[in-house]
């Protein structure tokens, strides 16, 4: 289980990640966060302020965690219709996912099967085989 302090952080990343390359989120960024920070047992004005004052990353001991958060990050580019699904939004994700400490394998696999599923989100099932398969 994780403490506040990760969690926090993990939701400053998340935030970090929609505001990569515009200074404000859209609205569906903005609630799919809030309702992760609900899911965190975090305070809507935590997470306000969060969006403002970003903390620093600490990094997750669990192997699973850092999977569960990049299926997150997963989700959150490919939350707007219009979406970040470019090869910039790719990149992006990417290098989150390298600096959580995820296997480059993994991460381009996902990358690469994400156009084969509805709206380019991988299935948690999925997800999970991939980063099973590498890590062992």
């Amino acid at each position: 289980m994780i403490n506040r302090v990760e969690k926090l952080s993990l939701l400053s990343e998340m935030i970090a990640f929609a505001k990569y390359d515009k200074p404000v989120m859209k609205n569906i960024e903005y609630n799919f966060l809030l309702g992760v920070a609900k899911q965190l047992d975090i305070a809507r004005e935590d997470f306000e302020y969060l969006i403002e004052n970003p903390i620093n990353y600490t990094h997750l001991k669990s192997h699973s965690e850092r999977i569960v958060q990049f299926h997150r990050l997963v989700l959150l580019m490919n939350i707007d219709d219009q979406g970040d699904n470019n090869s910039k939004g790719a990149i992006k994700l990417y290098n989150f996912g390298l600096r959580m400490g995820l296997s480059h394998e993994s991460i381009t696999k996902v990358l690469y099967l994400m156009d084969s599923f509805p709206n380019k989100i991988v299935p948690p099932d999925v997800l999970i085989d991939i980063f099973k398969t590498q890590y062992n």
